[in-house]
């Protein structure tokens, strides 16, 4: 990590201050305005950090140490970070792990993100606890005063009614290949699933990479399209299954998808996760709202109403499904988030339609919720035997 030090400080919208070090040490002051929020993983800081669903978000971790494995170029959700500032406790001074080829801060330096660390990241938390989720500035301008800051933070977009859906997609109707691992991936002819690959849209808001290499990994070829791909786009591609991806802000406001899917969510199996599971329900007639603070870390308890299982789950959303408003149609809560009673998943009583708002892909994450991308393939091929009728072999008993 560089020798440059200076002075850093995260605002928050109430007037709280607090002033650490420059954790990314640019030569030039750099300041980034978002929602703050608070992560409570113990590992996997560069996943979250790459995770297109924290675009316009300042992120505070609660493990006390962070950055002890360094970065690479593999553990990435997307092709760059999406925070627009990162909060730490303490910064780890090596880079302990073979797979490490940059330290932490040297990194978010190079793409030019604020971070602080040497503050109290628990009276951060449990003001975020005790307040709700916040509106903040960090930045290493010194020359700044603080009331110049507060004003602007107090001026900034609020995450409420913000589409950024349209800024997090990195697709134009092209395909992924790779899959969990080498032997995984379609593109080399080899892999877990043998046959022919059910051929899925995935609409991208801001996918998370490892969502796309779980679908490849269970047989499914991916199509990517963009988050205002239109009923006729996604049609013309033939697909056997529709993804719904994870990503940002406020899922009211990605309208033109909603109306999409309106259109054409069940007319084959269809899959939602996170941000996702907030549009199919929004599609179906139901309504969402945010959080107090969110839900965000990878040791979430989450209960299968139908099996009676508790999983731990890895989530990252600000807002939730209504429940009241889903059970009103043909839908059944499916998943119930443990800690607060909010809804966590839920399928459609008469379309194949079912969606969840954690992240069985984990990454970082337990994988107690794996199963459900073979519950989407398995859907798939139900529908691909009945069109093929009495020529598909049967697989009762399997």
């Amino acid at each position: 990590m560089t020798d440059r030090i200076s002075s850093a400080r995260l605002v928050l919208e109430d007037g709280a201050v607090f002033t650490g070090q420059a954790y990314a040490c640019a030569e030039s002051p750099v300041t980034g305005f978002g929602e703050v929020v608070f992560n409570t993983a113990m590992t996997g800081y560069q996943e979250a950090l790459t995770d297109p669903s924290y675009l316009g978000q300042i992120l505070v971790m609660t493990a006390p140490q962070v950055g002890n494995y360094g970065v690479n170029s593999e553990d990435v959700e997307s092709t760059c970070p999406q925070v627009s500032g990162f909060v730490i406790r303490e910064a780890s001074r090596l880079d302990s792990n073979y797979r490490s080829e940059s330290m932490l801060g040297d990194w978010l330096t190079t793409h030019g993100i604020p971070a602080i660390t040497g503050i109290d990241t628990r009276a951060v938390v449990r003001r975020l606890r005790a307040s709700g989720a916040m509106r903040g500035v960090i930045t290493t301008d010194a020359s700044r005063p603080v009331s110049d800051l507060l004003a602007a933070v107090r001026k900034s977009d609020s995450m409420s009614g913000r589409n950024l859906a349209a800024e997090a997609c990195d697709s134009a109707g092209d395909g992924w290949s790779e899959g969990l691992g080498p032997l995984s991936t379609m593109n080399g002819k080899v892999g877990q699933f043998q046959g022919k690959p059910y051929r899925v849209v995935a609409i991208d808001c801001g996918a998370k990479r490892n969502i796309y290499r779980h679908l490849v990994d269970k047989g499914c070829e991916v199509i990517q399209l963009p988050w205002d791909a239109t009923a006729d786009a996604i049609r013309s591609a033939e697909p056997e299954g529709l993804f719904v991806s994870n990503g940002p802000g406020d899922p009211a406001a990605v309208e033109p998808l909603i109306e999409t899917l309106r259109e054409v969510a069940g007319e084959v199996p269809t899959f939602g996760i996170c941000l996702g599971h907030q549009l199919l329900a929004l599609a179906l007639g139901a309504s969402t709202w945010k959080l107090p603070f969110g839900h965000r870390g990878a040791n979430q308890p989450v209960r299968n109403m139908e099996t009676g299982r508790v999983e731990i789950t890895s989530q990252n959303h600000g807002f939730c499904v209504d429940w009241t408003s889903l059970e009103a149609l043909d839908c059944l809560v499916t998943h119930v988030h443990l800690n607060d009673r909010t809804v966590a998943g839920f399928k459609h009583l008469k379309k194949p339609i079912f969606a969840v708002q954690y992240h069985p892909e984990a990454s970082p994450g337990p994988h107690d919720s794996a199963y459900l991308f073979e519950h989407f393939t398995a859907q798939m091929a139900e529908v691909r035997a009945q069109k093929q009728g009495s020529e598909a072999p049967s697989t009762a008993g399997a």
